[in-house]
């Protein structure tokens, strides 16, 4: 059967470590109304608070679907490349991670591959089991930045390095659909159609905001 995954960043938080500012809680709960008649088999989400309450937020629209804490789901660097093979902007913010995060965050990237980016037919048993009660298997990831432009890079087949520069306002909606036996497909990125245009833009690079963003 085929996996849907929807992909969600956190809402804004302030501080940026912080709990949810009240923005970020609006935008959670627009999101929650925007998903609310999808049938979720579960809603997963990192460890940060930022993830953890946003998930909360958007599962109080989607009643009776499990919550589920997940370390894959985390804030964390998916690839490391070479920064001699980068332009010079992406090389300078990857020189500011340390050599752990380098090499843990690619093992964690590659564990969420594994577990959520793929058809449930390519699954183990008992996830089989679960997925025959329906025709196809919805899933939440309330997670952030680099993680959905990891899974968004990789579904479109390109360079590992590619995650960087794939940005995220706080609360769009990403779509990826795994069918068994064929690529993925993207369905939708980075929507913020269920978002007021106040609520839109935050937590994305100035820089590359459209000019009435």
């Amino acid at each position: 059967m085929a996996r849907f995954l929807y992909l969600v960043r956190h809402g804004t938080a302030d501080p940026h470590d912080g709990p949810l500012s009240q923005v970020g809680e609006r935008q959670a709960q627009l999101t929650g109304q925007r998903l609310k008649d999808v049938p979720f088999r579960g809603i997963y989400h990192g460890p940060l608070p930022r993830a953890a309450q946003t998930a909360t937020v958007i599962a109080a629209s989607l009643p009776g679907v499990p919550v589920i804490a997940c370390d894959l789901a985390g804030d964390y660097l998916p690839f490391a490349p070479d920064p001699g093979d980068l332009p010079p902007a992406f090389a300078s913010f990857l020189a500011g991670f340390s050599a752990a995060e380098r090499s843990e965050g690619p093992k964690l990237a590659a564990a969420a591959l594994e577990r959520f980016a793929r058809a449930d037919g390519e699954q183990d048993a008992a996830e089989q089991q679960d997925a025959a009660e329906q025709q196809d298997t919805h899933e939440l990831l309330v997670t952030h930045n680099f993680l959905i432009g990891w899974l968004v890079s990789q579904a479109m087949g390109a360079p590992p390095w590619r995650w960087l520069g794939l940005n995220q306002m706080n609360c769009g909606l990403t779509v990826i659909a795994y069918p068994p036996g064929l690529p993925a497909g993207l369905i939708s990125f980075n929507d913020a159609g269920h978002l007021p245009p106040e609520l839109r833009w935050t937590g994305f690079p100035a820089a590359v905001r459209p000019a009435s963003g």
